[in-house]
């Protein structure tokens, strides 16, 4: 059953709906000045709706994974996907800085989850083999946020007012999610029967959800997604300001990021094909050691064309190894609870990306230089690559011998 046609169809809606969730969510960065200027709210006030939106994530992935186990991902992803539309129409309308934030930070945080965990472990159990492609190609279709609702946000606030265009983009999200999340449907290793998938391990058919929140595995998945998203969310955030403060033109500067986003679209596929011919845990343990360097790699740029090399790297390898937590949560958890698993690391990884706008920051504010950011991102990545060593498979079961016939 896992070879269905239709796992390729949860793995193009999985895809459609993360970049247009996520695309709606990154579409502030280019509200921001419009609507600085035409509501007086500090720039600090209205782009902190965005460190309140990680925090959301962080905060309701767990649950929303927990409750696509219970009640299957259809019913949470359409809540999510109409939560979200409305918290971006709600938002387009707030009248006080206050109900901005609650509105675009708390709501459209959460309602972001809803869509993350659920299609990353329905996905997961669709697949017993090229199951790193199919998750990498799901978080493709996400990396394409920045260069398809980005661009569409930036057209729309030039023809309208901010409020305007955040409707339009609230009225976009809600006509192309809410139908593709009908789309959605648990795996059929779920529906078969409420089990542990075929091939699984004894310990794992037999664990509780408080033995995997608790197992050695569990956490070395979390603590590793945490360092290595602190790794790069400095770096992602930041860039374009330290290429500034080198004397490129922001116009050019800006375009480092685009380099760095393309370079990862590749890095998910090559990394999921490597994952799948070579094992997730093996890819990623390598996957974080480069990443460490690539991240350090920033010290020793000031022109552009290297900037452009650096970024191109950079983004190749963290871009490619954030599909592998997954795939190796797949590989060792029942997929009754992988909502759960998938969004505890998911809750992990949003703590990361939040520590990289303040860290930056304060680093720049007390060293007026961007190099102790890139430093320690380096001695993050370093710490998440020696983590991940850690990591150990829960033991296969053996298989029992066939009955030989009489």
């Amino acid at each position: 059953m896992t070879n269905s046609r239709y796992r390729w169809v949860i793995v193009a809606a999985g895809g459609l709906l993360g970049c247009v969730a996520i695309g709606g969510m990154f579409s502030l960065p280019v509200f921001l000045q419009p609507i600085a200027r035409d509501t007086g709210w500090s720039v600090t006030g209205v782009s902190s709706a965005m460190t309140i939106g990680f925090l959301a994530m962080a905060c309701t992935s767990m649950a929303w994974g927990t409750l696509s186990d219970r009640v299957g991902p259809l019913p949470v992803v359409l809540t999510g996907s109409i939560v979200l539309a409305a918290s971006l129409a709600l938002a387009s309308r707030a009248t006080s800085l206050l109900s901005f934030q609650i509105m675009f930070g708390l709501m459209v945080g959460g309602s972001i989850s809803a869509i993350f965990a659920p299609m990353m472990a329905t996905v997961t159990g669709w697949f017993d083999t090229h199951r790193s492609l199919a998750v990498s190609l799901v978080s493709a279709g996400m990396g394409m946020a920045p260069m398809t609702m980005s661009p569409l946000a930036a057209w729309l606030v030039s023809n309208h007012d901010w409020r305007t265009s955040m409707q339009i983009v609230a009225a976009v999200v809600a006509c192309i999610m809410i139908p593709v999340s009908l789309l959605v449907r648990r795996a059929p290793a779920l529906e078969a029967a409420h089990s542990a998938p075929a091939g699984a391990s004894a310990s794992q058919s037999e664990m509780s959800l408080g033995q995997a929140l608790r197992s050695p595995q569990f956490i070395v998945l979390l603590l590793t997604n945490f360092f290595c998203c602190a790794t790069h969310s400095g770096p992602i955030i930041h860039t374009v300001s330290y290429a500034v403060s080198c004397g490129i033109p922001l116009i050019s500067a800006v375009t480092i990021y685009s380099v760095e986003g393309l370079a990862g679209m590749g890095g998910r596929i090559a990394f999921g094909l490597l994952g799948d011919r070579f094992g997730a845990k093996r890819v990623l343990v390598l996957g974080l050691l480069a990443q460490a360097f690539g991240a350090l790699g920033y010290v020793f740029v000031r022109e552009l064309a290297a900037f452009y090399a650096v970024a191109a790297i950079f983004g190749f390898i963290y871009a490619g190894t954030m599909p592998l937590y997954s795939v190796l949560a797949r590989e060792n958890f029942p997929l009754r609870m992988m909502g759960t698993v998938i969004g505890g690391t998911a809750m992990a990884g949003s703590l990361g990306m939040a520590t990289g706008p303040l860290a930056g920051g304060l680093i720049y504010d007390t060293f007026a230089s961007y190099a102790w950011l890139y430093i320690g991102s380096w001695a993050f990545g370093l710490g998440a690559f020696v983590i991940a060593l850690t990591f150990r498979p829960f033991p296969a079961a053996k298989a029992e011998p066939e009955p030989v016939p009489a």
